[in-house]
């Protein structure tokens, strides 16, 4: 195992490193992995833990602990007597941690091994690419409680799989399967359950083979010109792809690919 800078001793997350591979795992299991207020607040921590040791970190796995769930939502017990300024502020702490996924320059994995529904479906959907299990079930059912989603799934979830589908999910608060999950767009890939984490650890050492340069500014572009005016985000893409014509990383492999080679890059 890798010793990561500024770890801290988290009661409701795991968080370990290994060949520039870390993995942030959801840790209660006796309740389905539900994300409270101190589970959310450890996520937080835990990423900037992550980001703080990018040359240890190259990729980030997140998955749950146990075999039911993913995260089967956020914690019903600590909200049912909140009043709506304890819930902002609740909603407030999952947008902060979430924004920490997508504001990572490493690349992020959810390995989806059960129940994401609600908040974690939210999570989910914060990682850049989904890796789930073929016994996963995913649904956002916050209108079965008479809420909506607040942790960013009427926004992220209707961004994967358009507003038609998002809005039949959230409003009938029905479950789908990894099948039909895999058919809308919320998964990139379905593995058996045996072999999740391998799947999900096979795409990060091959992103890894890659310039992370790159691959952190193709995540960056992507993120940030996604809803911009396509002449405005073509625009945006032409300066970060001629940025990267001042590192090392592009000599080397351009280098590599006329000298027939694989490319040794330095992430410089």
């Amino acid at each position: 195992m890798t010793e990561l800078t500024g770890m801290k001793d988290f009661k409701n997350v795991l968080l370990e490193a290994e060949d520039g591979i870390a993995t942030l795992t959801i840790n209660r299991p006796k309740s389905l992995n539900a994300l409270n207020s101190d589970t959310l607040t450890e996520i937080g921590e835990a990423l900037d833990v992550v980001k703080n040791n990018e040359d240890a970190v190259k990729v980030l796995i997140i998955t749950g602990s146990g075999e039911k769930a993913f995260v089967a939502g956020a914690d019903i017990s600590q909200m049912r007597d909140m009043n709506p300024i304890e819930a902002s502020e609740l909603s407030k702490l999952a947008h902060n941690s979430f924004g920490k996924i997508e504001d990572l320059k490493q690349f992020t994995i959810a390995a989806v091994n059960g129940y994401c529904l609600g908040g974690g479906l939210e999570l989910a959907s914060s990682c850049d690419i989904r890796v789930i299990s073929s016994k996963a079930k995913f649904g956002q059912p916050e209108v079965t409680l008479g809420i909506i989603p607040g942790f960013g799934g009427t926004q992220r979830l209707t961004r994967l799989v358009g507003r038609g589908k998002a809005k039949e999910m959230i409003a009938t608060g029905t479950m789908i399967d990894a099948k039909e999950a895999y058919r809308v767009g919320i998964a990139e890939e379905v593995a058996e359950p045996e072999e999740l984490i391998n799947k999900a650890t096979e795409i990060a050492k091959t992103i890894m083979k890659n310039g992370l340069i790159g691959v952190g500014m193709a995540k960056y572009v992507i993120d940030r010109a996604a809803d911009l005016p396509l002449d405005t985000a073509i625009d945006f893409e032409t300066q970060m792809w001629s940025q990267t014509f001042a590192t090392e990383d592009q000599t080397e492999g351009m280098t590599a690919f006329l000298e027939k080679r694989h490319a040794n890059f330095t992430n410089k």
